[in-house]
């Protein structure tokens, strides 16, 4: 059988980062085309969260001791026949970094990991770019223009598959209920969901700015949204990792964390240097300003009075029993305190199903269990239920077997 297409796409738009707003970009886009002879093209676009970029999420390849792609959720799904997109917005991977080159516009309270490469010492506050580097329009919009560039695209004028990890369900989610004729079905990994998180509360315009962001840039006091890029080390990368060590091959962060340093040739080069001329790296990310994805806008109506998720929609949540990113203690104050379970409850159709695998930790991408998950999504994909059922909530243990919850 042949092996899918690979495509290197450069989608332009103009910015609406306020850092660059206006500004004409390209958001490169990576297409594996596996749909088979006589078929029509089945489009699948996948979105990474808040930290890693796509590349490293969704195609980590090829990866030796098995088969090459198991950890390509991408290239799994192309060889079953779909046409798959893989976007990273500006900020992460590939994508344009505006104001991130300057490692003073770190977060201030993370910029001791820069010291002494690239700094000689942290830098004296504020940084130069005072903001945070986009928001809850900006990744829209960025969604929005990979969208229509694929559904341009030859035999692909049709609703996508969405496929969103962690913070990428900020993003998906209110894309999606904003744009349902765009969307096919949305499939939800390990998803961040704060039942209490910000909106703009007003019954007229839920997805509008808050009150509290109402002028470009959207800015906040230094000490909270003052900045534009995150940065994290190599140790810290490893160490955040959590669910069942048993379920990492050995080696597979540090494969997870080159991955991540090939799509970013500055960043690659900061750190200890851990060989003359190689550096161990630092992953540097987006600060982005997010709204309007939680208790009330999730039960959204569209025009016509029925529910966009969950009805319109098919939503299919997958997510690991050990995960304390997307499922955090009950006492952290909103909007940081997020709940799987509290999404699904607040998905009011009843084209939902939700999956918790046992041992998985937040980073199911690069676990044993993206064998599972790869074929989870198969199955929804081609028939809209897994592992025989249509809706509903299940604990799958490491067995396969599916215990209802409550």
């Amino acid at each position: 059988m042949p092996a899918p297409t690979l495509i290197e796409h450069k989608v332009t738009l103009e910015s609406k980062i306020p850092a660059n707003f206006n500004e004409t970009v390209e958001l490169p886009v990576r297409e594996y085309n596996g749909t088979k002879p006589n078929k029509s093209p089945v489009p699948v676009l996948m979105l990474h969260g808040r930290s890693v970029p796509a590349l490293a999420g969704f195609d980590l390849a090829p990866v030796p001791g098995g088969p090459a792609t198991r950890y390509s959720w991408a290239q799994e799904l192309a060889d079953d026949g779909y046409d798959v997109f893989i976007m990273d917005l500006q900020g992460s991977g590939r994508s344009p970094r505006p104001r991130m080159d300057d490692p003073c516009n770190a977060n201030p309270v993370q910029q001791q990991i820069l010291v002494p490469n690239p700094l000689q010492a942290p830098c004296p506050p504020p940084p130069p770019y005072p903001n945070q580097l986009g928001n809850s329009e900006s990744e829209w919009a960025e969604v929005d223009a990979v969208v229509k560039y694929i559904r341009h695209l030859a035999g692909r004028d049709k609703p996508i598959h969405f496929i969103g990890w962690s913070l990428g369900a900020a993003v998906m989610g209110p894309y999606a209920l904003q744009y349902p004729d765009n969307v096919e079905s949305l499939l939800l990994l390990a998803p961040v969901f704060p039942p209490k998180g910000r909106w703009s509360d007003k019954p007229d315009d839920p997805f509008g700015r808050p009150a509290e962001a109402q002028t470009l840039p959207l800015s906040k006091p230094a000490a909270t949204w003052g900045f534009p890029m995150f940065v994290g080390g190599k140790s810290g990368f490893k160490s955040g990792m959590d669910g069942n060590p048993a379920l990492r091959e050995p080696g597979i962060q540090d494969r997870a964390w080159d991955a991540c340093m090939q799509t970013d040739p500055v960043g690659s080069k900061w750190g200890p240097e851990v060989a003359p001329g190689v550096y161990e790296g630092i992953l540097r990310y987006r600060n982005t300003y997010w709204w309007g994805w939680n208790n009330q806008t999730v039960p959204y109506e569209s025009p016509a009075g029925t529910h966009v998720l969950g009805e319109r929609i098919p939503v299919l949540i997958i997510y690991g029993e050990l995960d304390r990113t997307a499922n955090s203690p009950s006492t952290f104050p909103d909007p940081l305190r997020f709940s799987v379970p509290a999404l699904y409850a607040a998905i009011k159709g009843s084209k939902k199903t939700m999956f918790c695998l046992e041992g998985a930790g937040h980073s199911l991408v690069w676990e044993t269990t993206a064998k599972t998950i790869h074929h989870m999504s198969r199955q929804w994909f081609q028939n809209g239920k897994v592992q025989g059922v249509t809706s509903g909530s299940y604990f799958r243990d490491s067995f396969g077997e599916l215990t209802p919850l409550p």
